[in-house]
């Protein structure tokens, strides 16, 4: 049994970690209506995506159809790129993606709407979440993740919320219950999640710390945090300050870190780490897997989670932008044709905010 066993994770591991090679553009079917569309066909780096012709999304009777106007990009692009932690291949697809549909950050006009639909119309300006936003359409359900844009907002600022902004909301409100009054550190304030993170800490009328490199102080400061520790002069964990709440986009410190700066009662979320290049099987999984193994031991809590994107929360997110509490930050723009550039430049782990890619 124990043979078996043994071979069976065997045959598994490595039916996780082959790399088929890529496969052939599909034809459209007749009757088809083409658009221009970024795919992955394999597993890989950022060179294994291209531009292709393929059908423009079908309006279902609930369905908004919306013509893309500027999309964002996320780590969470690049590991279903990737296919890594290659764990995630068990629902991604063994040795390439059963969908090959890239992005999930987007903004754009409505196009079409279906027979059931009653909150959007053609003409409506729009943002929100849907795989396959790296397109010049997007479909999404009702009531799955698309919100009207304000007014104010433009294409570009709207794409950027989607996966980071939601994932900082939640972090900070839901997950580290964080009040008027307490003290917060972000880890990473300078990355996607963290300029949402200072932005939405401070409109929950916390005390906010941002940590990044010197080059990044100053936005930091500009988007609204009350102290910013340069990590290239010093280390946050030796500082003998406390906090109520960390939110940990970086995962480069270690448990007993983030433990020392907490207060007794305090929360660490962890919600990012890792790069490109970390280990392949469980990489950005480690520091996660470490704090909910310790958290039922200690006082304080140490926790990990994945954002859910909701309706709610883009139009909580939405609200604190045409109040002008949220400013989304944008480091570079690409074209469509131009996104493997743009995924690249993610994986370098350097980007000021948010990397935008405009639809041509």
């Amino acid at each position: 049994m124990l043979l078996a066993v043994v071979a069976g994770l065997t045959v598994l591991a490595v039916s996780l970690s082959h790399d088929a090679a890529c496969g052939p553009a599909v034809p459209l079917a007749s009757g088809a209506i083409p658009m221009k569309a970024v795919v992955h066909r394999c597993y890989g780096p950022p060179e294994v995506l291209t531009l292709e012709v393929v059908a423009r999304p079908v309006v279902g009777d609930s369905d908004v159809l919306v013509r893309v106007r500027a999309a964002s990009i996320n780590p969470l692009d690049w590991h279903y790129i990737r296919g890594k932690p290659y764990l995630m291949r068990l629902a991604a697809g063994f040795g390439r993606p059963k969908d090959p549909r890239v992005g999930v950050d987007f903004a754009g006009t409505v196009e079409a709407v279906g027979g059931k639909v009653t909150r959007f119309k053609p003409g409506d300006e729009v943002f929100g979440g849907r795989t396959g936003a790296l397109a010049e359409y997007v479909a999404v359900p009702e009531g799955h993740g698309l919100v009207r844009k304000p007014a104010g907002v433009t294409f570009e600022e709207a794409a950027t919320v989607a996966v980071a902004g939601v994932t900082a909301l939640q972090g900070l409100r839901d997950k580290g219950h964080l009040q008027a009054g307490q003290k917060v550190l972000i880890n990473g304030a300078s990355g996607g999640v963290g300029t949402f993170a200072v932005q939405v800490a401070k409109s929950l009328g916390a005390e906010v710390t941002g940590v990044c490199s010197t080059k990044n102080v100053e936005m930091v400061r500009s988007i609204g945090a009350d102290h910013v520790v340069d990590y290239t002069r010093d280390d946050f964990t030796r500082s003998g300050q406390r906090y109520d709440v960390i939110l940990d986009n970086v995962g480069n410190r270690s448990m007993a870190d983030l433990r020392r700066v907490l207060t007794p009662k305090g929360i660490a979320v962890i919600v990012g780490g890792g790069g490109a290049n970390e280990g392949p099987w469980i990489g950005p999984l480690v520091t996660p897997a470490k704090a909910m193994l310790l958290s039922p031991f200690v006082s304080q809590t140490l926790t990990f989670f994945l954002a859910r994107m909701n309706d709610a929360d883009f139009t909580t997110l939405s609200g604190l932008m045409e109040a002008g509490k949220l400013k989304p930050v944008i480091d570079r723009r690409y074209k469509l044709s131009e996104a493997p550039a743009a995924i690249r430049y993610l994986e370098e782990g350097h980007a000021r905010g948010k990397v935008v890619v405009t639809i041509e």
